[in-house]
């Protein structure tokens, strides 16, 4: 007998993670009090993480792809600092900078010459320089998740196969929660669920799926907050 579920496509597992970050801008901003919700939302970072380095084994214009995380990252860290008035950099900012450094990585791998070096050390030095020095020069300001968080994309990205990829995610999940602490051990759930992962992407199109949901559920959940809390 053939089993019904063939596992989770591309497509699943991005709707799980934004229904999952829902929740947790959800609680963290409106309903602080309910930790169930930013409990549940765990989930989101590590499935969005994963997918990013998805994203970038497959994409066919690595310009283009960093142009739209990194555009759209912009975009909300504007609307973020006049809501907030805060130098906190939102994920997208993290999931920029982790492409960035996957395509200084492959350009070392396939090019080889000094040039690509030279833009792989800029990449790192940008990298340590943000998630380290620039936030004892300007108060507040922060990369989310830090330099483990930034590294996961990355690391995934490297690993040869599935099964190496979710020890990879399993081991930067842990440092992350070691750094961070508190609920950010229920990361760890994302790897049940990564490990259902069928590598096909849905029959729908959602690849824009984030871009579109990430500014506007921000939106909707500030206007919200201004109108009723």
């Amino acid at each position: 007998m053939k089993s019904i579920f063939k596992g989770l496509t591309n497509n699943q597992l991005k709707i799980l993670a934004c229904f999952s970050m829902l929740l947790d801008h959800v609680g963290k901003e409106l309903l602080p009090d309910i930790k169930l919700l930013q409990i549940i939302g765990r989930i989101a970072f590590p499935v969005f993480a994963f997918m990013i380095a998805e994203g970038c084994c497959y994409t066919r214009n690595k310009r283009a792809y960093f142009l739209k995380i990194s555009g759209l990252a912009l975009g909300c860290q504007l609307v973020y600092f006049i809501a907030e008035r805060s130098f906190y950099q939102n994920v997208l900012v993290t999931f920029s900078l982790a492409v960035l450094t996957i395509f200084a990585v492959d350009s070392v791998r396939k090019r080889r010459n000094a040039l690509s070096v030279v833009l792989l050390l800029t990449d790192i030095a940008v990298v340590l320089f943000l998630c380290f020095g620039f936030p004892e020069i300007v108060s507040g300001f922060h990369i989310d998740y830090g330099i483990f968080g930034l590294m996961l994309p990355v690391a995934v990205y490297l690993a040869p196969k599935k099964s190496v990829k979710l020890i990879v995610l399993t081991v930067f999940l842990i440092l992350l929660s070691i750094d961070l602490g508190g609920i950010q051990w229920y990361s760890l759930i994302s790897v049940i669920i990564l490990s259902l992962y069928n590598g096909k992407r849905g029959k729908i199109n959602l690849k824009y799926l984030f871009y579109i949901f990430y500014p506007l559920h921000l939106a909707l959940i500030y206007l919200v907050k201004i109108l009723f809390f």
